[in-house]
């Protein structure tokens, strides 16, 4: 698991959710966000089969509403909701130590645009109305690098017709990894779904990360290992 990834994913045969949920023995203060905040910002979903309103999560109208899928420690999620204080963003995650790591960011810079989903991103997938999402992200996901887990993977058949539900025409799902195994099975994947369209050009459109795509710390990590991150933008085609 890496600190800016998705930590865990559920067997789709088993309903299963494989990752770690915790981490670290929590401080004092984010135990305490955890008790307090989290219960304020934390999204309670629907029935099954009934839909939530995503727009009306959030105090105040929403020029768009965008989705973090494992968010890791938090640091691309806040920065994006600092950067974009008209868009709501969702943000999933079930690690326990991730969670408080963007609480902590939310107080501070006092984020009024954020909401949780404390678990499995699948459920708030199925709730959520088609197109109604303007931008995803799921960035540094766990590669699952054996071959045996590889079903593992949240980017791939079965997902990718969930985000191609909700989201909007025109609406940029974003992937990156450092992880060429990894690379390799969600440009397959997501290619030659009919639903998406890789932006890509040339080189420089996957290696080099956009202004308005910031660098994290796992990033920084992974460059400074000799790691070289991709970097991955996808359209939702017209339906």
């Amino acid at each position: 698991m890496t600190d800016d990834s998705t930590s865990g994913s559920l067997s789709e045969s088993s309903n299963r959710l494989f990752g770690r949920r915790k981490g670290r023995p929590l401080r004092k203060r984010r135990t305490e966000l955890i008790d307090t905040l989290l219960p304020q910002l934390q999204i309670a979903l629907p029935k099954p089969g009934d839909r939530l309103d995503p727009a009306g999560l959030f105090d105040g109208p929403k020029r768009e509403v965008w989705l973090e899928i494992g968010f890791g420690m938090g640091h691309h999620l806040a920065w994006q909701a600092g950067h974009h204080p008209d868009v709501g963003i969702i943000g999933a995650e079930p690690f326990l130590n991730g969670i408080a790591g963007l609480l902590g960011m939310v107080e501070d810079e006092g984020l009024n645009n954020v909401r949780i989903q404390p678990d499995d991103a699948r459920p708030l997938l199925d709730a959520l109305p088609d197109a109604s999402i303007g931008r995803a992200f799921v960035l540094f996901a766990d590669p699952w690098p054996k071959k045996r887990h590889a079903d593992r993977r949240f980017i791939g058949p079965e997902n990718l017709p969930r985000l191609a539900r909700v989201l909007k025409d025109g609406a940029e799902l974003r992937l990156a990894s450092d992880d060429m195994g990894l690379v390799r099975w969600m440009l397959e994947h997501t290619v030659k779904h009919p639903d998406f369209e890789w932006t890509a050009r040339r080189p420089s459109d996957w290696r080099i990360r956009p202004d308005d795509w910031p660098a994290t710390r796992y990033e920084e990590k992974a460059i400074a290992a000799g790691r070289k991150p991709v970097f991955m933008r996808f359209v939702r085609r017209p339906r």
